[in-house]
């Protein structure tokens, strides 16, 4: 079964002086300011299409990692992910970068390095970014 989620921008102005709100329609969890000197610059309290992207990648990585690991019956007691997208002006979106750190007792670092790679291939939000690289560090902790 097929589920979509959404969420809005609302933008005022240039894109140099403008400002937007982006609002998390289908959960309604919440509203974040964007602006594009957080984006070219790295602003704090204002966030990007690449922090949100960032969030989409580092949450469907995991839950990939997760059910691979525990479909191999290897349930994971936690999986920590990062994913660090790069973005510059006038070339865009450069590179997504995995930093996992993970607990699943029984398994040895080979092992999981092997699951890691997977997920990192497979999971849903990785193949629509199939366009830029994706690196990956993984580690049992």
């Amino acid at each position: 079964m097929a589920h979509t989620s959404e969420s809005t921008t609302v933008w005022t102005g240039s894109l140099f002086e403008g400002s937007g709100n982006v609002a998390l329609d289908s959960s309604k969890l919440g509203q974040f300011p964007v602006n594009w000197k957080a984006r070219s610059e790295g602003l704090a309290a204002t966030t990007t299409p690449e922090e949100l992207l960032a969030a989409a990648h580092s949450s469907c990585f995991s839950m990939a990692l997760s059910n691979g690991l525990s479909a191999a019956g290897h349930v994971p007691e936690s999986i920590q992910t990062t994913a660090a997208v790069t973005f510059e002006a006038g070339k865009g979106v450069l590179g997504s970068h995995l930093l996992v750190s993970a607990r699943v007792p029984g398994l040895t670092e080979a092992e999981f390095e092997k699951f890691a790679a997977d997920a990192k291939e497979n999971c849903p939000i990785s193949k629509a970014l199939a366009g830029i690289p994706i690196t990956i560090e993984a580690e049992l902790a």
